[in-house]
């Protein structure tokens, strides 16, 4: 039976917040990125593609540290934070950050699959009837788009609920304020007679999990039908 402490409850809520919020955040963003990687025909494409892609292949340890170093009191951006009072070390906001740039190359994968399979044939007719690329844009390009867009935030969250490495190194694992499902379980496992708890948030991670991909299957049938 899954037994919850207030801690672990605060940790579920956590995990939710900042997957919600960093796919919110990123999804102008990674639409923007996508909708340049797939029609237009800028100088340095390749290599936007390339930086969009890196947290694919970098160790998220690797992706804390590179953030740590930007945004710590000593790192690139310190001095701009500083002057606004603003943290995201050991802050939720760096939680946020975090998830986000590890799961932004999905959900950009993910809408640029869906733009690329739009008919280039309905741009030409649309460009030829004298629309503007704005009107192109949210009569042709985000309604046929809608369903890999809604794949792309899917993924993302689902990522976000699961992100450890970059988290525990920008945000650290402060219950309470930054400690999310996965940093629960580490603490737990490092914790003597912990496994059970440990076994009852694995639990809640995967029915959380599971939940996120059944609701979105269920909206892209609805979409479909639509």
């Amino acid at each position: 039976m899954i037994s919850l402490s207030p801690q672990d409850i605060q940790a579920i809520v956590l995990s939710i917040k900042v997957a919600t919020a960093a796919t919110l955040f990123s999804l102008p963003f990674g639409f923007a990125a996508a909708y340049v990687l797939v029609f237009t025909k800028m100088p340095g494409r390749a290599l936007l593609e390339g930086v969009v892609n890196l947290p694919l292949v970098l160790p998220p340890v690797v992706i804390g540290y590179l953030l740590l170093l930007l945004f710590g009191r000593s790192g690139a951006l310190g001095p701009l934070l500083g002057f606004f009072d603003l943290r995201i070390v050991f802050h939720l906001k760096g939680a946020v950050i975090a998830s986000a740039v590890v799961g932004f190359p999905l959900l950009v994968r993910s809408i640029r699959l869906g733009m690329d399979g739009i008919d280039h044939h309905y741009l030409q007719a649309a460009r030829t009837l004298g629309a503007r690329w704005w009107d192109r844009l949210y009569s042709i390009i985000l309604p046929l788009s809608g369903r890999a867009i809604l794949a792309g935030m899917t993924l993302m969250f689902a990522r976000s609920l699961g992100e450890f490495g970059a988290t525990i190194i920008l945000a650290g694992n402060i219950p309470g304020v930054t400690q999310t499902i996965p940093l629960a379980i580490y603490e737990y496992t490092n914790t003597p007679g912990g496994d059970r708890m440990a076994l009852s948030l694995c639990l809640v991670s995967i029915a959380l999990s599971f939940v996120v991909l059944l609701v979105s299957e269920a909206s892209a049938r609805s979409m479909k039908k639509g």
